[in-house]
């Protein structure tokens, strides 16, 4: 029988989800925990592969079993929820376990994914390990104009990690926008739509490449900072050369937001 779990992780303390020699990884942490409740070697496939320090809200996964006894210690949920997250340590939380057709496939059943980046205008240490800091305030509808580019694009390789195994670069973007963020570690009060105690970038799309996200926040800073103009941010684009685009931003504002399937 075939199981999704459905989890969330810090990422500060791991080497991004996918197991690798000689580093901890959120893969390798719950095969073995997983492999310790149900006593024989489990694998595991995820929605997505975070980079190092990049967080999930939500995340999907999916595993095996093949014997009568292991389908019936998952029969008891909560007592296996109990379990394994007692074992994946207190930067896992698993919510929920289900059961899901043999075909059913974490990463390529996936009908839409959804990032946040959460950039703040305020220092305070509350934050700092969720949040980039900008010591200066940044043009908010240059950066929206730029970003409803991307509704429009399908070749996102200006924005992808140099060298990696994507077969394309083809993605398609469905959301793509910065709103206010109100956070009550921020002290400063402001109104409904001011922006002036920071701001998050929600971008959903059927698919996302190494590093993608964080290119595209690193280039649109740069539009929000007066370096770029909307007619260079699409030269960008129309390059498709990574080397074209901004800096990679730091992973810690970034969070995997949430994951859609269409029988979920």
């Amino acid at each position: 029988m075939r199981y999704f779990l459905k989890l969330s992780y810090n990422g500060a303390p791991f080497h991004g989800w996918q197991s690798q020699p000689n580093a901890v990884s959120v893969q390798q942490t719950l095969e073995e925990a997983l492999s310790t409740i149900l006593r024989a070697p489990v694998s595991i496939i995820g929605a997505g592969r975070t980079d190092t320090g990049v967080n999930a809200r939500i995340m999907f996964a999916h595993f095996d079993v093949d014997s009568e006894m292991n389908v019936a210690r998952l029969n008891d949920k909560k007592r296996f929820l109990l379990s394994l997250n007692r074992l994946s340590g207190p930067d896992i939380a698993i919510h929920d376990l289900i059961p899901v057709a043999e075909d059913a496939h974490a990463r390529f059943d996936a009908s839409k994914r959804t990032y946040k980046y959460f950039v703040s205008f305020e220092k305070t240490p509350f934050l700092a390990n969720i949040s980039w800091h900008s010591p200066s305030r940044l043009d908010v509808d240059a950066m929206n104009d730029c970003a409803a580019l991307l509704l429009r694009t399908s070749d996102f390789t200006s924005f992808a990690k140099l060298h990696s195994d994507a077969k394309t670069n083809i993605c398609k973007v469905s959301q793509a926008k910065w709103t206010p963020w109100h956070s009550p570690f921020l002290s400063s009060e402001s109104s409904e739509g001011d922006c002036g105690k920071g701001i998050v970038f929600t971008i959903s799309a059927d698919r996302f490449l190494r590093n993608m996200v964080r290119a595209v926040v690193g280039t649109l800073v740069d539009v929000g900072r007066g370096k770029l103009s909307k007619e260079a941010f699409q030269r960008i684009i129309d390059d498709c050369d990574r080397c074209s685009a901004g800096t990679s931003m730091p992973p810690q504002a970034l969070f995997l937001w949430d994951v859609e399937y269409p029988y979920i």
